[in-house]
C-alpha cells in the first residue's frame, strides 16, 4: 500500500501539471503563439496521461484505504500523503466532469 499511495501522489501532482501546462498553452494560443509550452513533447504526454489517469488511481486507493482502515492495517500510509490525495479528489472530480476546459 506504501508503493501504490506514492504512484498516486506522483500522477496528482502530474495532474496538477498537466492543468498548469493546459492553462499555458491556452494562453499562448490566445496571443497567436503556437508553440509547445515544454519543447520534449514525449514529457509532456507523459504528464498528461499520468496526470489524466490519477482519477482512477485516486478511487481505487480510497477503496483500498477504506478497506485497510477497517481491517487496522493501514499503518504504512503517511497521513500527509493521504491528506493531499483527498483534497485534489474532488478537484479532479470537478475538473473532469463539471469544467467547460
Amino acid at each position: 500500500m506504501r508503493f501504490f499511495s506514492k504512484l498516486v501522489l506522483i500522477c496528482n501532482i502530474c495532474f496538477i501539471a498537466s492543468i498548469i501546462l493546459r492553462l499555458v498553452e491556452m494562453l499562448k494560443r490566445s496571443r497567436g503563439d503556437f508553440e509547445a509550452a515544454i519543447q520534449l513533447q514525449p514529457l509532456e504526454s507523459t504528464l498528461v496521461v499520468l496526470g489524466y489517469g490519477a482519477i482512477f488511481l485516486n478511487v481505487v486507493f480510497f477503496i483500498l484505504s477504506v478497506y485497510f482502515l477497517a481491517r487496522g492495517n493501514l499503518k504504512n500510509v503517511t497521513r500527509g500523503v493521504m491528506w493531499f490525495n483527498l483534497i485534489l479528489f474532488p478537484v479532479q472530480v470537478w475538473y473532469f466532469f463539471f469544467s467547460n476546459f
